[in-house]
C-alpha cells in the first residue's frame, strides 16, 4: 500500500479532501492532507504566507513518512508539489497534479493564468493589494470551482473558503531535471473545467510532458463532485507506482 499526500489549491484547505481521505484509506492507503500556511486551521500571518512556506509545510508532512510518497496537487498546489519534488525529490515516488499548475522554470502562476483565455477566475476575484490578498466572489464560486457539484457541497465549501495570500502566485517555480525533472508525474485533467481552462491544461502537461494523463469530464473539483472516480484513478495509480 502506498502513502499519499494531498495538498489542496488556492482558497481552500485541507477540508477539500474530505470525501477522499476515508476512500482512499479503505483501500489500505495512509493518506496526509495538511492545511498550507495560512489556510484552514492555520493562522500563519498573510504577510508570512509564500510558496516557500507552502513548501516547508508539506516538507516536514514528508519527513515525517517512512517511505517515499505519492505527492498530489491540486490547483495551486501543483507548484507546491513541484517546488518539494525539487528540494526531495528520494521522497517523491509519483507527482500527481490535479487541474493544477504544472510550470517550468522560472514561470509564476500569474503569468500562467493571464494567458488562460478560458478561466473564469481573474474577471470575479476582487485583489485588496494593501492586505496582500485577493478573495473570490462568492456569487461566482459555483460557476469557477463547483459546476457539477450538488447544492449542499457547493454551499459548504463556500462557508470555507478564505482569501488568499497574492505572495505565492507571483513567485518563479524553482525547478530542474537533476532533482524535479527525476520524479514521474502524471496530469489528471477536468475537462469542464472553469479555474484553469482545459486547454491550458493540456499545454502545459505537452510543455512539461508526463508519463500518464488522465482526463475526468468533470468541473474543477472532482474531489467534491465524484470522489469514487478521483480515488479509483488513485488507487490505480498506485497500483501502478508499487510495480
Amino acid at each position: 500500500m502506498s502513502t499519499f499526500v494531498l495538498v489542496h489549491g488556492a482558497w481552500h484547505g485541507r477540508w477539500a479532501w474530505e470525501k477522499v481521505v476515508p476512500l482512499l484509506e479503505e483501500a489500505g492507503h495512509k493518506v496526509e492532507a495538511p492545511d498550507l500556511r495560512g489556510h484552514g486551521d492555520d493562522k500563519t500571518p498573510v504577510p508570512e504566507v509564500s510558496l516557500q512556506s507552502y513548501a516547508d509545510r508539506v516538507s516536514e508532512v514528508l519527513d515525517g513518512q517512512s517511505e517515499p510518497v505519492i505527492l498530489v496537487g491540486h490547483s495551486m498546489g501543483g507548484i507546491v508539489i513541484s517546488e518539494v519534488a525539487e528540494r526531495h525529490p528520494e521522497k517523491v515516488r509519483l507527482l500527481v497534479y490535479l487541474a493544477a499548475f504544472l510550470l517550468p522554470n522560472g514561470k509564476t502562476l500569474l503569468e500562467t493564468a493571464q494567458t488562460d483565455d478560458e478561466t473564469l477566475v481573474l474577471q470575479n476575484v476582487e485583489v485588496d493589494e494593501d492586505k496582500g490578498i485577493v478573495t473570490i466572489r462568492e456569487d461566482a464560486a459555483r460557476e469557477v470551482f463547483y459546476g457539477d457539484c450538488s447544492e449542499e457541497d457547493v454551499e459548504r465549501a463556500k462557508e470555507r473558503l478564505q482569501p488568499q495570500a497574492l505572495a505565492p502566485f507571483a513567485t518563479p517555480v524553482g525547478v530542474g531535471e537533476e532533482n524535479f525533472g527525476r520524479v514521474k508525474r502524471t496530469y489528471i485533467e477536468c475537462l469542464q473545467d472553469r479555474a484553469i481552462g482545459p486547454a491550458t491544461q493540456k499545454r502545459m502537461y505537452t510543455e512539461l510532458p508526463c508519463e500518464k494523463v488522465i482526463s475526468m469530464e468533470t468541473s474543477h473539483s472532482p474531489f467534491l463532485s465524484v470522489p469514487e472516480k478521483l480515488v479509483s484513478h488513485l488507487v490505480s495509480l498506485a497500483a501502478v507506482a508499487d510495480q
